[in-house]
């Protein structure tokens, strides 16, 4: 029996679309004779950049199996559907949260911490103008609270992750012998990240995959109907939409692909989509696993199974250090962070982002698997994807909005911080020490994508050059005088005094025929 809605109405909780986990504190002291949950699926949401199906899909076969889940904890909870009949002229999510406040008339409002800068000022403004009572409430999903990381950051001059993740590594006594790191040391970089086999990978255990249940095929067929010209594809649709299988997605990667992540975490290669990756970060984003669980089974992967620390250090320092952090630095430097464009980039986003209709082996691959599946792995998103849209000079905003479209596991704290401070440099190096550039011949060093393509990643000029080498080359000469002030990339640009100026010239000459034929290549 579903509970039903108290009236009058002391509380009404609003859990969001990725706060999906029965430990959310704005349900502490939850009174179901005086409370009830609200939670609201949103058309709009589906449109403000142009989601990827699957991206639509994730979000709401998962908070439909949530309020299941309430229901099942006997706690009221007024779901707003997509389709509502009452709702169709009210799409967005402020709209109607006005609707809901206006028609239940609660005493008060409580709400976690969002995952976006927007939807906070939204959910503010709804509330002073309903006169209704608003308690925000800390995330506390994450290890590092929006204060705590204020305080870390204050008065440095630099941000930079590695010491934080120190921090937090002491702090929460993860992979620590005392005072001092197991294996003593901090990082295992030099133990990974290695390419493949020039054979190939081999074979690599499957990670986990969930048949679509009936709420979920439910879902389907209604974006399939509302939204068919939408990006992307439902065929292969396995993601993890409950916590029940979050666990189960967890445990089969620690069981299978743990031991080969940390050699193989940036490796490539054609149509393999998710290499030795764990593709938990769908569940984590959703709230719909503990960071704090998935920590502590990598941990005990190592002490107890003798996994590699490499693989586990690597692993666990994606989510307790790199997680935190970019969350942390999301908050601080918003909204600013949004409209930062360091270098003035204004050019379009080629068309072939959203079809994958290129003749670039490596962003053929990236964009195809993207569109199949709503995922990448972060040197895929960084050195690829990303690293392109730098060179081309690719407005960030089109940018960003693009990752936080085609991405299942995009929430804009995490998105839109990698995006525009790692992938683009827009914010400047605010928390990064240099733009994360290099020709196609890291491509073809860390992939097979080069073998075949049309383009030769050592050549920068000519019939066959390869766009990202061209434009990487292009790059360093655009930009000399600021690279050459920085010894993190001070080397790089003194490559270019080996060209001779005729040489020069002729990539100029190269790379602005690429940058007027984006959509050609």
């Amino acid at each position: 029996m579903i509970p039903a809605i108290p009236n009058p109405l002391r509380r009404l909780v609003l859990v969001l679309g990725d706060q999906l986990w029965l430990g959310n504190p704005a349900l502490a002291g939850f009174d179901p004779a005086q409370d009830a949950v609200l939670m609201i699926e949103a058309p709009g949401e589906a449109t403000q950049v142009w989601n990827h199906k699957a991206r639509i899909v994730l979000f709401l076969s998962a908070m439909r199996h949530f309020q299941q889940t309430l229901t099942e904890a006997a706690l009221p909870c007024h779901y707003l559907a997509w389709d509502a009949p009452a709702l169709e002229s009210l799409p967005s999510l402020p709209a109607r949260l006005a609707h809901t406040l206006a028609s239940l008339a609660p005493q008060s409002l409580w709400v976690c911490e969002p995952g976006e800068w927007r939807l906070q000022q939204d959910i503010e403004a709804v509330a002073l103008a309903a006169g209704v009572s608003l308690q925000w409430f800390e995330d506390t999903h994450f290890l590092c609270s929006r204060p705590r990381f204020a305080r870390w950051a204050s008065g440095r001059k630099e941000w930079r992750m590695e010491y934080f993740y120190r921090e937090m590594r002491r702090e929460h006594g993860v992979l620590m012998d005392g005072k001092e790191p197991v294996g003593g040391q901090w990082n295992f970089d030099a133990d990974n990240r290695k390419s493949y086999p020039k054979a190939g990978p081999g074979w690599i255990p499957e990670p986990a995959h969930f048949e679509p249940d009936a709420t979920t095929r439910e879902v389907i067929a209604l974006v399939q109907a509302r939204f068919p010209d939408h990006p992307g594809q439902l065929d292969h649709f396995g993601w993890a939409v409950t916590a029940a299988q979050a666990q189960q997605a967890l445990q089969r990667f620690v069981d299978d692909r743990l031991e080969c992540f940390g050699a193989f975490q940036d490796a490539m290669w054609s149509n393999t989509p998710f290499g030795w990756h764990s593709l938990l970060s769908v569940a984590l984003n959703l709230h719909l696993i503990d960071p704090r669980d998935v920590i502590r089974a990598a941990e005990a992967a190592h002490h107890e199974r003798g996994l590699p620390l490499a693989s586990v250090e690597g692993f666990i320092r994606q989510i307790l250090g790199w997680r935190e952090f970019i969350r942390g630095v999301y908050w601080l430097d918003m909204p600013g962070m949004k409209t930062a464009n360091h270098f003035d980039h204004q050019r379009a986003l080629p068309r072939w982002y959203w079809t994958g209709q290129t003749h670039m082996a490596c962003m053929k691959d990236a964009i195809g698997q993207t569109l199949k599946h709503g995922y990448a792995h972060h040197i895929q998103r960084l050195m690829v994807t990303g690293q392109f849209a730098l060179l081309a000079e690719v407005q960030p905003q089109q940018v960003a909005d693009w990752y936080l479209a085609v991405y299942v596991d995009a929430v804009e704290w995490v998105e839109l911080p990698n995006v525009a401070g790692m992938a683009l440099f827009a914010n400047g190096g605010r928390f990064t020490s240099k733009p994360y550039v290099a020709s196609g011949q890291y491509i073809a060093r860390m992939s097979d994508h080069c073998r075949g393509c049309r383009y030769q990643p050592d050549q920068r000029t000519g019939e066959h050059a390869c766009p990202m080498t061209t434009l990487y080359w292009n790059f360093l000469d655009r930009h000399e005088t600021e690279l050459a002030a920085s010894p993190r990339t001070a080397l790089m640009v003194r490559n270019l005094t080996r060209l001779a100026p005729a040489e020069r010239e002729a990539l100029r000459t190269q790379a602005a025929h690429t940058l007027a034929n984006l959509d050609g290549l």
